[in-house]
């Protein structure tokens, strides 16, 4: 069982939330709770409650982003002159807000 935590006002976190995805929707949550740099848990709730996401740097989000252009890279070499997808194109905005907000 998981130890019980509280938020930061104190509070007692101990009902659940849960919805279906697709696997696409599933990629692009996990890519930009990655470039975050928060949990699952709080970029969601974040998320949900219309709170700003403030991008905190430290290691694991340079990682992620670094990770994240060499996956966006390698999808541009393999479609070339095709276009890119809605999916690959939201990838690539967030990436850019991420490393402009970073500035």
């Amino acid at each position: 069982m998981s130890v019980k935590r509280k938020d930061d006002k104190n509070r007692w976190r101990n009902k659940t939330i849960a919805f279906r995805v697709s696997p696409e929707e599933n990629d692009l949550i996990n890519t930009q709770v990655a470039l975050s740099g928060l949990s699952k848990q709080d970029y969601i709730l974040k998320r949900l409650l219309c709170k700003d996401i403030v991008v905190q740097p430290n290691p694991r989000v340079y990682k992620a982003l670094k990770d994240k252009l060499d996956e966006v890279l390698t999808e541009l070499r393999r479609i070339g002159d095709n276009g890119a997808d809605d999916d690959l194109l939201e990838t690539i905005k967030l990436i850019n807000e991420t490393l402009y907000g970073m500035k």
